[in-house]
């Protein structure tokens, strides 16, 4: 869909502006991004660079957009002056995601704002802009085609406004849910975000949403996704209140089309309903009957208490949408709601029926042994359950002491009482006599789940004697030592102490490596997760059948034994019924020894 505006900026009607539902301010720096973001996609932006230093109220979006001339630059700030409508009939067809001509008109109220654009067959101009919308200074600059917004001092002359915005943290955590609803509404574009002049993070472009959201769910691979995508049926007119006009405008338009992409439910789901997105003509909404029925859809495909990862996008005619009910243009009002929310259920329906996606590995050999390891991997039951729910922030999930920390447990069906080592598999993996098959088991994994758990449960510094000396730690470095409980002392020039040391570290001849990427984890269930990775048995060294059954037993005791801390699966069951299908001990045995 081509949203680049097609005509001059120009004020509204008076009869225009009394029919918009005004009232949504800018109230935060992530509302001010939102609106910025808005107008770039809009001008056809396939780049967008934002700049962020909300410590001192700025932020710059530059992008790559049709760009404005002078004219419109020196209207762009004016109360109600827009290029996405014209008059009151145009509030019934709206396909941009601006269009009340507020945005820009309010930063300036509320900040020191400044624009450059320049067309790509036209001059450069930046214009500066006085509380009230109106040039104050217009001068030519080298510029490549696009527009850079800068906002300075955001609601420095507003106390009370800024004294309402949460702490820095939150803020920025607000602008990045901001940029990712934006970006999963448009994969095609890319993004760069600075955070106080430091690269904070990027997404690439994709063709699809997956790529998108591969980026964001760290574990998440292209096999993981299904997705559907097609035209769905418009609903009888007769079944709508809305006027004639605008039923005829939305007859007029091409029929409606809907994207379905949604994590396969054998091989990702989450703890939360926190990768769930509704989205309407390039715009994330927030419409809890499409939401409710894209959740249900999934029924009882996924494992108990797990929640589906999935995004619909629908694409209809205008007529069928009112952006304008509410001043939120993120709340939705949909003509035949029911109508639409069925489609959306249909369609992951669909999705889910559309075969099976790529393997998880290479082919397994014959048709019969890849039904068989696939009829495993599903009697597995695992997941990738460690997902985190900061999808492109530099946190990382919270504590697992905190009482509000979601459960390690999946919930699924026990683990067999008791397993039996019978071999170890080309060293990495140990093979188990189960009271109904045989089990593959990870070794270096499973270790891995056994020595988290362990470290949770007592988290211990032990001292150094002597101290480990460290060279050239940055700021940040300190910083995540010190949240460990671990305070590096000055020790020279570029140098440092460390006295106290993780106690599976403290006999390691790589310490000073750990506690470089310790410093790096971010709290203390990522480092204990770092520690538990670099001290399990690495697969490749031979153990006897002592130790395989001393692993198998204090694997089965964790909490969690069906994933390693990362979420990738420990074990692979193969029940002895299935086993007895592929090797056909089902039959008669007469007709089995061919008599």
């Amino acid at each position: 869909m081509d949203l680049a505006p097609k005509c001059p900026i120009i004020p509204l009607s008076a009869a225009a502006i009394a029919r918009i539902a005004a009232g949504e301010t800018i109230d935060s720096p992530a509302a001010a991004v939102r609106e910025l973001i808005d107008n770039a996609l809009d001008a056809g932006a396939t780049r967008l660079d934002l700049a962020l230093d909300l410590e001192r109220g700025s932020l710059r979006m530059a992008d790559n957009g049709a760009g404005m001339d002078r004219t419109d630059l020196e209207r762009a700030a004016l109360a109600h002056a827009t290029s996405k409508i014209r008059d009151r009939a145009d509030l019934d067809r709206i396909m941009t995601l601006g269009f009340r001509g507020e945005a820009l008109y309010s930063l300036a109220q509320l900040a020191d704002l400044a624009i450059a654009s320049r067309p790509i067959d036209g001059t450069g101009w930046q214009v500066q802009y006085d509380h009230g919308g109106r040039p104050t200074a217009i001068a030519p600059i080298a510029l490549a085609p696009g527009t850079v917004v800068t906002v300075e001092n955001l609601f420095g002359q507003w106390a009370a406004r800024r004294a309402g915005l949460p702490a820095i943290a939150k803020q920025y955590q607000q602008v990045q849910t901001a940029i990712w609803r934006a970006a999963l509404g448009h994969p095609g574009v890319g993004w760069r975000v600075l955070r106080r002049d430091r690269p904070w993070f990027s997404l690439s472009p994709s063709e699809t949403v997956v790529g998108l959201l591969c980026q964001g769910i760290r574990e998440a691979r292209s096999g993981d996704f299904q997705t559907w995508t097609g035209a769905i049926a418009l609903p009888d007119p007769s079944e709508v209140a809305p006027s004639l006009g605008e039923v005829n405008a939305a007859i007029a338009t091409p029929p409606p089309h809907l994207t379905v992409t949604v994590g396969l439910p054998d091989r990702l789901h989450r703890r939360r309903p926190d990768w769930l997105y509704v989205a309407v003509n390039g715009r994330m909404v927030n419409a809890p009957d499409l939401e409710r029925a894209l959740y249900d859809a999934f029924g009882q495909t996924l494992p108990r208490h797990r929640h589906p990862v999935a995004l619909a996008h629908l694409r209809l005619p205008p007529g069928w949408i009112d952006w304008n009910r509410t001043p939120a243009k993120d709340e939705i009002y949909l003509r035949n709601a029911p109508h639409w929310a069925d489609q959306v259920r249909r369609a992951v329906e669909r999705t889910l029926a559309l075969g099976t996606a790529a393997p998880l590995g290479n082919s397994y050999g014959t048709p019969r042994a890849r039904q068989l390891v696939r009829a495993a991997e599903a009697a597995g039951s695992y997941g990738f359950g460690k997902l985190t729910a900061y999808p492109l922030s530099d946190r990382l999930p919270t504590d697992p002491r905190d009482p509000q920390a979601p459960s390690d447990s999946d919930h699924g069906p026990p683990l067999p009482t008791h397993l039996k080592a019978i071999a170890q598999l080309h060293n990495t993996y140990l093979v188990a006599e189960s009271p109904d098959g045989i089990w593959l088991i990870e070794q270096h994994i499973a270790h891995e789940r056994v020595l988290f758990e362990e470290l949770r449960d007592r988290w211990q510094l032990v001292p150094l004697d002597p101290p480990l000396v460290l060279e050239h730690l940055s700021d940040r470095d300190r910083e995540g030592l010190q949240t460990l409980g671990i305070e590096p002392e000055p020790f020279g020039e570029n140098l440092w102490a460390v006295r106290l040391i993780p106690e599976p570290l403290r006999d390691r001849p790589d310490q000073a490596d750990a506690l470089r990427e310790l410093a790096r984890a971010g709290n203390l269930n990522a480092a204990q997760v770092a520690i538990a990775c670099r001290t399990a048995i690495r697969n490749g060294p031979p153990l006897d059948l002592s130790a395989q059954q001393t692993l198998l037993d204090r694997w089965q005791r964790t909490r969690n034994p069906r994933t390693c801390p990362h979420g990738r699966p420990i074990y692979l069951p193969l029940e002895e019924t299935a086993l007895a299908r592929f090797f056909r001990r089902h039959w008669v045995i007469g007709k089995s020894h061919g008599l």
